[in-house]
């Protein structure tokens, strides 16, 4: 029996070291199951932080809604790093501007050349809850209880469209980010467990940041987190409205508008393309 992905071309890439897969399902009426998700993630070279699949749009005046589903199976609302790919994809049909739906609203997208794209990811959400956290407090300097042994005692909290949780600290390289990201991403501050980010202020225009992301784990590169770690920075007067984040992967360039948006611009390097089949998601 055929699968209603059989066959199906899936692109590989990256977004400043972001391991992202792209699936286009426009035009037909399938929605990816978490499982689904989860196996073809564990095929060899298919691998992805997040997985970016492409719905029909809600709305006449969107391009495509998306779905994104990190490696766990679970998914997530936003994804910058991510939907620079999908800017990608689409490009190749002469798109060189996206407006693109998701669970956390209209995210816009701009060429700026054939691998440097900027999304606009919309306002920051500094609420308690609509983080959310698990009590009112002010998310600028949040205090972590229960303490968790080897993790920083305050962070910032912001949602980008998913929530992040951002600590500064002297020396990034000196956290344990395997052991201490998951206790915190289920820490009972968070219901819906959390993005978790370590910053480190090199000047007033620049930041280190590594980052443990919810249901995927360590990854070279998270777009929301750094549009986050910005957000967290200027609040607390570390930072202007614009900087640059240093990732593991790769460069962002972030800036605050006045406007109250957050964009993000940064790069997209193409893989390989294949075509997914029954074999792929274990079905016969």
């Amino acid at each position: 029996m055929t699968h209603p992905l059989d066959n199906h071309l899936i692109f590989r890439m990256n977004g400043a070291g972001n391991e992202i897969l792209v699936l286009d399902l426009r035009g037909e009426d399938y929605i990816l199951p978490p499982q689904e998700a989860c196996a073809i993630g564990a095929q060899p070279g298919l691998h992805f932080d997040q997985l970016m699949v492409l719905h029909d749009p809600i709305s006449l005046k969107d391009d495509a809604f998306m779905r994104i589903y990190n490696l766990d199976g679970s998914q997530s609302a936003a994804c910058g790093n991510g939907t620079r790919c999908v800017a990608f994809v689409l490009a190749r049909e002469g798109k060189t501007k996206l407006h693109l739906e998701t669970q956390a609203g209209q995210i816009r997208t701009y060429q700026l050349t054939d691998t440097i794209f900027t999304v606009d990811m919309g306002p920051p959400r500094l609420n308690w809850h609509e983080i959310p956290l698990a009590f009112a407090t002010d998310t600028l300097n949040v205090k972590l209880i229960p303490a968790i042994l080897d993790a920083p005692t305050h962070f910032s909290a912001v949602s980008m469209g998913n929530p992040h949780a951002i600590f500064f600290v002297e020396d990034i390289n000196l956290i344990d980010l395997e052991k201490i990201g998951p206790l915190i991403e289920r820490h009972s501050l968070f219901p819906q467990r959390v993005n978790v980010s370590f910053a480190q202020i090199i000047n007033y225009a620049e930041i280190q940041l590594r980052v443990w992301e919810r249901g995927t784990g360590v990854t070279k590169a998270c777009g929301s987190a750094a549009c986050a770690a910005l957000v967290a920075a200027a609040r607390s007067k570390r930072s202007g409205h614009e900087a640059l984040i240093r990732l593991p992967g790769g460069d962002l360039q972030i800036k605050w508008r006045q406007d109250n948006n957050v964009e993000m611009t940064g790069p997209v390097e193409f893989e390989f393309e294949t075509r997914l089949n029954k074999n792929f998601l274990g079905t016969t």
